[in-house]
Protein backbone atom coordinates (compact mmCIF):
# COMPACT_ATOMS: atom_id res chain seq x y z
CA UNK A 1 0.00 0.00 0.00
CA UNK A 2 0.99 3.60 -0.50
CA UNK A 3 0.06 6.74 1.45
CA UNK A 4 -0.88 9.70 -0.76
CA UNK A 5 -1.35 12.88 1.29
CA UNK A 6 -3.94 15.48 0.33
CA UNK A 7 -3.60 19.26 0.16
CA UNK A 8 -0.73 20.61 2.30
CA UNK A 9 -0.07 17.34 4.17
CA UNK A 10 3.31 15.57 4.32
CA UNK A 11 3.97 11.94 5.27
CA UNK A 12 7.08 11.47 7.45
CA UNK A 13 8.98 8.39 8.58
CA UNK A 14 10.59 9.05 11.93
CA UNK A 15 14.34 8.52 12.30
CA UNK A 16 15.54 5.90 14.78
CA UNK A 17 16.02 7.01 18.39
CA UNK A 18 19.59 7.19 19.67
CA UNK A 19 20.44 4.12 21.74
CA UNK A 20 23.58 5.60 23.29
CA UNK A 21 24.46 9.06 24.52
CA UNK A 22 27.47 10.95 23.18
CA UNK A 23 29.39 9.86 26.26
CA UNK A 24 28.64 6.18 25.50
CA UNK A 25 25.87 5.46 28.03
CA UNK A 26 23.38 2.93 26.64
CA UNK A 27 19.75 4.05 27.08
CA UNK A 28 16.88 1.71 27.89
CA UNK A 29 13.96 1.76 25.45
CA UNK A 30 11.77 3.72 27.85
CA UNK A 31 14.50 6.35 28.40
CA UNK A 32 14.95 7.05 24.70
CA UNK A 33 13.35 10.28 23.58
CA UNK A 34 11.50 10.20 20.27
CA UNK A 35 13.52 12.20 17.79
CA UNK A 36 11.88 15.12 16.03
CA UNK A 37 13.88 14.38 12.89
CA UNK A 38 12.18 12.49 10.08
CA UNK A 39 12.46 11.71 6.39
CA UNK A 40 9.80 12.92 3.95
CA UNK A 41 8.10 9.91 2.34
CA UNK A 42 5.29 11.64 0.41
CA UNK A 43 4.14 15.21 -0.23
CA UNK A 44 0.64 16.47 -1.02
CA UNK A 45 -0.02 18.67 -4.06
CA UNK A 46 -0.52 21.92 -2.13
CA UNK A 47 -3.00 24.15 -3.91
CA UNK A 48 -5.80 26.18 -2.36
CA UNK A 49 -6.07 25.40 1.37
CA UNK A 50 -8.50 27.41 3.53
CA UNK A 51 -8.71 30.11 0.87
CA UNK A 52 -4.92 30.56 0.60
CA UNK A 53 -2.62 29.32 -2.13
CA UNK A 54 -0.10 26.85 -0.63
CA UNK A 55 3.17 25.96 -2.37
CA UNK A 56 4.95 22.86 -1.11
CA UNK A 57 8.54 23.57 -0.04
CA UNK A 58 9.64 20.05 0.90
CA UNK A 59 10.22 17.06 -1.37
CA UNK A 60 10.45 13.30 -0.97
CA UNK A 61 13.78 12.32 0.59
CA UNK A 62 14.28 15.56 2.57
CA UNK A 63 15.32 15.20 6.23
CA UNK A 64 13.23 17.57 8.33
CA UNK A 65 12.67 18.70 11.91
CA UNK A 66 8.99 18.84 12.85
CA UNK A 67 7.03 20.26 15.78
CA UNK A 68 7.06 17.95 18.81
CA UNK A 69 3.30 17.46 19.18
CA UNK A 70 2.34 17.77 15.52
CA UNK A 71 0.58 15.33 13.27
CA UNK A 72 -1.17 12.01 13.42
CA UNK A 73 0.64 8.72 13.81
CA UNK A 74 -0.42 6.04 11.33
CA UNK A 75 0.62 2.39 11.11
CA UNK A 76 0.50 0.82 7.63
CA UNK A 77 1.95 -2.56 6.62
CA UNK A 78 3.90 -2.76 9.88
CA UNK A 79 5.57 0.65 9.34
CA UNK A 80 4.84 3.75 11.42
CA UNK A 81 4.36 7.11 9.73
CA UNK A 82 3.42 10.62 10.87
CA UNK A 83 1.15 12.81 8.75
CA UNK A 84 1.69 16.53 9.37
CA UNK A 85 0.73 19.80 7.74
CA UNK A 86 3.59 21.52 5.96
CA UNK A 87 3.54 24.42 8.45
CA UNK A 88 4.30 21.92 11.27
CA UNK A 89 7.70 21.31 9.65
CA UNK A 90 10.19 23.65 11.28
CA UNK A 91 13.33 23.11 9.19
CA UNK A 92 14.97 21.06 6.45
CA UNK A 93 18.25 19.41 7.53
CA UNK A 94 20.97 19.87 4.91
CA UNK A 95 24.13 17.80 4.91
Amino acid sequence: MKLVPLADRVVLKQCEAEETTKSGIILAGSAQEKPQEAEVVAVGPGGNVDGKEVTMHVKVGDKVIYSKYAGNEVKLDGEEYIIVKQNDILAVVEA
